[in-house]
């Protein structure tokens, strides 16, 4: 099954990383891998809450100050008060992000308004802990709760790394699917992602399978909205080498009247091969794509699970 990439797929990012040198001291942070690799796949939105906001560029360095769940974003040697021009900026910007029909959202790690996660929160004794929200990114991810997110420090892990870009592909095909809003359009999306769905979550599976089920007997908007919900929490539940074999094994099913006892002994041993990680996944997908087209296996030709993202990022030939 295609993974649509002629299509447009927006994501927003930090600007700093796409090389724009709107930093505090005037530099930048580019990332090499966003711009030059997803590059070739995504349409970037820049986002700089702090140029954005009204800051100048150069300007004073900022840091979160006081309570981690609320905290306050403080100029760091004048001591400024910069949080409710930062909260009210985001809001509206948000606002506007939400009619951009994003699919994804890459964050600047650590940065006290762009940080997901352990940023630095300073105390009244001025002592750090790294257990802050960047206010942009806090109100990001309050406001479009299921949109796929992540920071560009984490994408150096290579499971984190396909799990988000795998679920900005999805989040696509199903916002295609969504503006269709027929009972085909989603009983079709999830067929095709039957298998993708079980290497995520079996329980997650067997839910959107009932949902699926009630297609043309439910309300479409109050149908399509639980299956989202459904569909984005299952997508947020990583894949491990355990649920992709389960998967593997479950599709040797689909050749056990025409494969041969050595060919169902060769799957078996590079299933194996992959499950003690000494091949990474894209071998044992190879063999089975091989299969399916040899002999035109009509469901398995259906699933995005053998072909989620384009092959040349390489994300399953880890071990």
């Amino acid at each position: 099954m295609e993974h649509g990439v002629d299509e447009t797929i927006k994501i927003g990012v930090s600007a700093c990383l796409l090389g724009q040198p709107v930093r505090y001291d005037g530099g930048h942070k580019h990332d090499r891998y966003i711009t030059d690799i997803l590059g070739r796949y995504f349409t970037f939105v820049p986002v700089c809450p702090e140029v954005e906001c009204g800051l100048s560029i150069p300007r004073e360095a900022m840091r979160l100050v006081g309570d981690p769940a609320a905290p306050r974003l403080v100029t760091v040697r004048s001591g400024v008060d910069l949080t409710d021009q930062m909260n009210s900026w985001a809001e509206n910007r948000v606002a506007e992000l939400e009619k951009e029909d994003l699919c994804g959202f890459i964050f600047k790690s650590k940065s006290p308004s762009s940080g997901m996660e352990r940023v630095k929160v300073y105390d009244r004794n001025g002592v750090p802990r790294s257990t802050g929200v960047g206010l942009f990114a806090r109100t990001f991810m309050e406001r479009l709760p299921l949109l796929p997110v992540e920071e560009e420090g984490r994408l150096n892990d290579l499971l984190l790394r396909e799990n988000f870009i795998e679920s900005v592909f999805v989040f696509r095909r199903w916002r295609t699917a969504r503006a269709e809003a027929t009972p085909a359009a989603l009983v079709a999306f999830h067929t095709g992602h039957k298998l993708l769905l079980r290497s995520h979550s079996e329980q997650h599976y067997r839910e959107l399978g009932r949902l699926a089920a009630q297609a043309g007997n439910s309300e479409p908007t109050e149908l399509f909205t639980s299956y989202q919900e459904a569909l984005l929490a299952a997508l947020k539940l990583k894949p491990t080498v355990k649920k992709h074999c389960n998967v593997l094994l479950h599709m040797m099913g689909y050749f056990k009247k025409v494969l041969s006892g050595d060919e169902k002994q060769e799957l078996l041993e590079v299933i194996d091969r992959f499950r003690s990680f000494h091949v990474p996944l894209i071998v044992p997908l190879t063999l089975f794509n091989h299969y399916i087209r040899k002999y035109r296996e009509p469901y398995l030709q259906r699933q995005v699970y053998l072909n989620p993202h384009p092959i040349e990022l390489k994300l399953r030939n880890h071990a």
